[in-house]
């Protein structure tokens, strides 16, 4: 692989006179960034930042490696400058818009796929090692790329392999004086000065703490705890969505949350017991399994997604997802399961090649009493990526001046209706490293209003006197979510919804929640309102478009075959909750 150049660090940015921000600093000193965050957006942002001259304060809500990108298998898309034989950045980019349903921002697409081979060699600048073959890159084929171009590190522990390396990166500079960080400090609000925001609120270990920069990036991933079943680790609450939103910021796409096709259901096969001290937490089984050739077979052990789409089980997630839904409810066990068969994989390739190729999702399915090897995996579609999110521009920059976001907090248009697999890290790489450029350079005039999509409205209070709300709870959140506002959705059950919402809550007020009182109900709040504003937005689209579904949509957009016509359009009140 030729190395392509990295780019010099900036000039540090120097931060503006005393009294232009509260706590204002003399004009000698560096400018501050306060990172929200610690996936491979904020990580990598805060890295960059601290190496070209800014003073940067990196948040993490738990502990460094709490996050989405921890949990990443698959690995990241890139078109190298040794590409495979085959594929071009242009391929990149149109399989990204084909994924995308038609609705990505182009020229957000054209700039990740093309920088993105410039944030690889910057990952490696950090000690990330990708897995190598044949005296190059080991690449992977994943589903809706036309070329394999997956780059992957320790087989199926991609994200962990990217975030420790990371991670060692940061506590060394925190080490050298150069970077600050604090664990276990959920942001709760920004702070605001003449319409400009100069820093965070937060709360650590039961106190309230405060933190004033020259701008904040948020790099607080997505929100799957919204639903019951999910991919996401339990720090997945919406945070910086909600802080910025409540902030001033728009939102905008947030009809559109993607769904993992396939994601371990938690009663393996027979009725086996799991293995003592596993992690209970679903786990997503990489779409990295299917690209080696594991085919989707239902109860009575027969191939169906042929019958929906022509790429079969390797078709975009969105419609692998969907076709999943659909086919369960043809078979009159909506709330059921498929399999997985991987064992096909073995046959071909060898035994002994899915432990090394996948050692991770290997252990994990052994640990759930499934040898996958020799028997089928249980799998049902789960809540994995919301591709909507706070509305930035090119550089990062929110509608609100001195805030920034990146990563899945953000949207900057490059996913579109539905997210190409592997896209998602390349995305956190590539803007969160322009929204520090942009930082550096000190743009004058602030942020400039995205205008390439329309934003979504952000609800109002809910204020009229409900004499006897519905009680509120986490749990009867992520299950009203999945009911009828996930995969499969339609305008009675988005306002069943929605009402639902709103009386809770008329319950649950921001205000209602002490500034110092417990994280979970701060989160709880977040939630609250992330759901409110993705039914809303999902009321507001009545076409079916990528990842979101309407049966009762006016036109068949959903890309499934006309076969299943009658049975896409039928009113599907069943969840996809497993017990």
């Amino acid at each position: 692989m030729t190395t392509p150049p990295t780019p010099a660090p900036l000039e540090r940015r120097r931060a503006p006179g005393p009294g232009a921000v509260p706590g204002g600093r003399s004009t000698a000193a560096p400018a501050r960034l306060i990172v929200v965050g610690s996936g491979i957006t904020g990580l990598y942002a805060a890295l960059l930042a601290a190496d070209s001259g800014a003073e940067v304060v990196l948040l993490s809500k738990g502990r460094l490696r709490e996050s989405n990108t921890w949990y990443a298998q698959g690995g990241i898309s890139a078109v190298l400058d040794g590409p495979a034989p085959g594929d071009t950045v242009a391929a990149h980019i149109a399989d990204t818009l084909r994924a995308g349903a038609g609705h990505c921002n182009e020229e957000a697409v054209r700039l990740m796929c093309t920088e993105g081979r410039r944030d690889i060699v910057g990952l490696q600048r950090f000690g990330v090692h990708f897995d190598a073959a044949d005296g190059g890159p080991a690449l992977g084929l994943e589903a809706a790329h036309s070329a394999p171009r997956i780059l992957h590190a320790g087989g199926d522990a991609t994200g962990a392999k990217v975030a420790a390396a990371l991670i060692r990166s940061v506590l060394d500079r925190q080490s050298d004086g150069i970077l600050t960080v604090r664990t276990f400090a959920h942001a709760t609000s920004l702070l605001q000065h003449n319409g400009r925001v100069t820093g965070v609120e937060f709360l650590q270990d039961g106190n309230r703490a405060t933190v004033h920069g020259d701008a904040v990036l948020l790099a607080t991933g997505g929100a799957g705890q919204l639903f019951a079943q999910t991919t996401n680790p339990t720090v997945a609450t919406a945070d910086g969505l909600a802080l910025a939103v409540r902030a001033g910021a728009a939102p905008t796409d947030l009809e559109f949350f993607q769904f993992h096709p396939t994601c371990l259901v938690s009663t393996p096969p027979s009725g086996r017991a799991a293995a003592p001290g596993l992690d209970q937490a679903p786990l997503l089984i990489s779409e990295a399994v299917r690209g080696e050739g594991a085919v989707l077979v239902d109860g009575n052990g027969k191939r169906f997604m042929r019958a929906y789409h022509p790429d079969a089980e390797l078709a975009p997630r969105d419609v692998v997802s969907r076709s999943i839904a659909l086919h369960l409810a043809k078979l009159g066990d909506p709330n059921g399961h498929v399999y997985l068969d991987a064992r096909v994989i073995e046959s071909i390739k060898g035994p002994g090649f899915l432990a090394r190729r996948f050692p991770t999702l290997t252990q994990r399915t052994l640990g759930a009493g499934i040898d996958w090897t020799r028997e089928l995996v249980p799998v049902a579609p789960a809540a994995h990526y919301w591709m909507g999110g706070v509305a930035t521009d090119l550089h990062g920059r929110t509608t609100v001046p001195g805030l920034y976001a990146a990563g899945e907090v953000a949207c900057t248009g490059a996913q579109g209706a539905n997210r190409l697999a592997s896209n998602s890290l390349l995305e956190g790489l590539v803007f969160g490293r322009r929204a520090v450029e942009d930082f550096l350079a000190g743009s004058p005039t602030g942020p400039s209003a995205p205008d390439a999509w329309e934003t979504d409205t952000v609800p109002e209070p809910f204020e009229r006197s409900v004499t006897e709300p519905a009680p509120f709870s986490r749990d009867g959140l992520r299950q009203l979510m999945t009911a009828k506002a996930g995969v499969l959705r339609d305008g009675v059950l988005l306002s069943e919804a929605g009402e639902t919402l709103d009386r809770w809550a008329a319950v649950v007020r921001p205000e209602r929640v002490p500034a110092g009182g417990d994280v979970r109900e701060h989160e709880d709040r977040n939630l609250l309102l992330a759901a409110q504003l993705l039914v809303a937005a999902a009321q507001e689209r009545i076409e079916s478009l990528g990842a979101h579904y309407r049966s009762d949509s006016p036109a068949d957009a959903a890309g499934i075959s006309d076969g299943f016509e009658e049975t896409s359009r039928m009113r599907l009140k069943a969840s996809l909750v497993h017990d």
